[in-house]
């Protein structure tokens, strides 16, 4: 049986649900998630999860915020002059914008208040300060490394 290794890439099933049940994100009803296992392309508590993981294998993990998308930050809101964003943009609490950071980095954000001058967005990932569990299965590892 093949067993997921750093470096390999793998096809991989998964449910990601909060602590109260809610399910965030699925694979189930499209194709299995492709990945190189430890390259980063993932959150480091699901990619540590798959290592060791035979093909076919099935596996359930808490990941605490800290190994998933982090602590939510309050240094990431911030408020922004209403006249820097498009006047052509109607704007609405819980409406998602991209902005770009002084490294030229995109980043998206959420707009979570306005006045007529000022609008606060928070630039936080949806999912952080969020402790998460996954149930993920490993379908192959399509390239051995």
């Amino acid at each position: 049986m093949l067993i997921a290794k750093k470096g390999d890439t793998v096809k991989m099933h998964y449910t990601g649900s909060l602590d109260d049940g809610t399910v965030f994100d699925s694979s189930r009803d499209r194709d299995p998630l492709e990945f190189t296992a430890g390259a980063g392309m993932v959150v480091p508590g699901f990619d540590n999860m798959i290592l060791g993981m035979g093909v076919g294998q099935m596996a359930k993990k808490a990941i605490p915020c800290t190994e998933a998308y982090g602590e939510h930050r309050d240094d990431l809101q911030l408020e922004v002059n209403r006249s820097d964003i498009p006047a052509d943009l109607e704007l609405a609490i819980g409406a998602q914008l991209q902005m770009q950071a002084p490294d030229g980095k995109t980043a998206r954000v959420e707009i979570v208040g306005f006045t007529d001058k000022i609008v606060r967005v928070d630039a936080n990932h949806p999912l952080s300060g969020k402790d998460l569990t996954f149930e993920v299965e490993l379908v192959a590892i399509v390239a051995p490394s």
